[in-house]
């Protein structure tokens, strides 16, 4: 079935709905108001039909085991998955608010007494949540960020905190053998990883 089939069902599921809605009024009741409503529309074979644009869903294979120890680690991932993609997304909001807020103070003192104030802010409000954390999991937020905010969490860092507090938490996290200038590789190393965000974004996990 092509991309032309998809949006002919779906306009005619849409027009059906519609007139169901539609015969099931009566036409005496005085108390059913006229409510027009703007959709968007497609031109099928010289007729205007209401169209709905759905989102894409990616379909994967099956994935196979050839042993308890790799389903163990790929259910493993997924967990962490789940438990780690929700703070890359708030750390991903927190640094566009924090951007766009530095941009409207008036000089440099403003924006580093700001800056302050928001590390304060995030160490109290994540630190109980980062030690609830595995290093595993730790180690894949720091990848994660990098999926979220196209910046590894080394430049975060430096951009908002200067180069010093840069190099000190890069040193402090290779001290457990974590990087924070680690990078996230959708096609590569971190494939997996990425197909399971998919699918849990999707709803399928």
């Amino acid at each position: 079935m092509n991309a032309q089939h998809y949006i002919l069902i779906t306009c005619l599921l849409l027009a059906f709905c519609m007139e169901g809605h539609a015969q099931n009024r009566n036409p005496q009741d005085s108390t059913l108001r006229k409510t027009a409503y703007r959709m968007p529309s497609c031109v099928y074979k010289g007729d205007t039909l209401p169209f709905l644009q759905l989102p894409a869903v990616v379909i994967y294979k099956p994935v196979s085991f050839k042993n308890n120890r790799q389903r163990t680690k790929y259910y493993k991932l997924v967990r962490d998955v789940k438990k780690v993609l929700p703070i890359a997304k708030e750390v991903n909001r927190a640094i566009i608010e924090t951007y766009e807020y530095l941009q409207t103070l008036p000089d440099d003192k403003a924006r580093q007494e700001h800056l302050k104030a928001v590390e304060k802010g995030l160490k109290e409000q994540y630190t109980p949540r980062m030690k609830k954390l595995t290093f595993a999991q730790g180690k894949l937020l720091i990848k994660l960020v990098d999926r979220q905010t196209n910046s590894t969490g080394y430049e975060l860092v430096k951009a908002f905190m200067g180069p010093f507090k840069a190099g000190f938490y890069q040193a402090f996290a290779a001290l457990f053998g974590a990087s924070l200038k680690k990078q996230y590789d959708p096609t590569g190393e971190d494939a997996l990883t990425e197909q399971i965000i998919r699918q849990v974004e999707n709803g399928q996990l």
